[in-house]
């Protein structure tokens, strides 16, 4: 998860809250506007419900405590702004806190459309409406309470599984294909591409099979996998989550599908 970034994190001032510039919160507007038609047309319900409900600002980037107040009655989760990257060890401990790290900075104009580190925009319009549901924020507790008890080594196994679920993770409704992950809702690319293109592998949502599955943060994703009902989630937080990454683990990565990306 730790890489180079370009972009140096905003730093709250004692109320939690960051001094966004014009253009900064321009950016955040620009990018609501062109993304609101998509997530409308693509996006599962349980995403849309808690999009209603936290009533993000559109016109500027919104504040942490702001969304947490929402947020907090709902789940009991809290968004806490923190730098780009961050480690798994540190990424683990605050979902089993229900403490979502959110990455303070907002993209710039030239990455507007595309961007492979998470900025403000993903973090609060991609993942703060799914934590409204408590099936998502209860499966995002449980990875949490896992990494917290896996050592280093185990980290990268399991974050496929929050990479391939509350990322990039799809639903069926009514026989459509609707897309569930976070980092869908926030790009204008891959969500369309995601439920739509002939192209993508799309597999049963299945957890060794997730843990098994290497992924790239710098292309489309060739494989998604697909939640029958979004109430899996509350089943699959029940498992032991470290004992299924072990078992992973042990079985090895399945071949690379990246040459198949576009």
């Amino acid at each position: 998860m730790l890489k180079q970034s370009s972009y140096v994190a905003a730093t709250p001032d004692a109320d939690g809250r960051i001094a966004y510039t014009d253009e900064e919160n321009a950016v955040w507007r620009d990018l609501f506007r062109q993304q609101l038609p998509a997530v409308h047309e693509h996006a599962a319900e349980p995403y849309l419900k808690g999009l209603e409900a936290l009533d993000l600002s559109r016109e500027r980037v919104p504040q942490c405590p702001e969304v947490s107040a929402r947020l907090e009655p709902l789940t009991g989760w809290h968004v806490e702004p923190v730098p780009a990257l961050i480690g798994f060890g540190r990424f683990f401990d605050m979902l089993a806190r229900k403490r979502f790290p959110a990455a303070s900075f907002i993209r710039r104009r030239e990455h507007f459309d595309y961007i492979e580190e998470p900025d403000i925009f993903h973090e609060i319009f991609g993942h703060t409406p799914l934590l409204t549901d408590a099936r998502f924020a209860g499966f995002s507790e449980a990875i949490g309470r896992a990494g917290r008890r896996a050592d280093k080594s185990e980290h990268a196994w399991l974050i496929r599984l929050y990479w391939f679920t509350i990322e990039f993770g799809l639903t069926r409704e009514g026989g459509t294909l609707k897309a569930l992950g976070s980092g869908l809702a926030s790009s204008p690319t891959e969500l369309p591409r995601s439920v739509l293109a002939e192209g993508a592998t799309r597999r049963p949502f299945d957890i060794v099979d997730i843990l098994r599955t290497p992924y790239r943060i710098d292309i489309h994703q060739p494989v998604y996998f697909v939640l029958d009902d979004v109430d899996d989630l509350t089943a699959a937080a029940e498992r032991d989550l470290l004992a299924d990454a072990r078992t992973a683990k042990r079985l090895g990565l399945h071949e690379p599908r990246f040459a198949q990306a576009s």
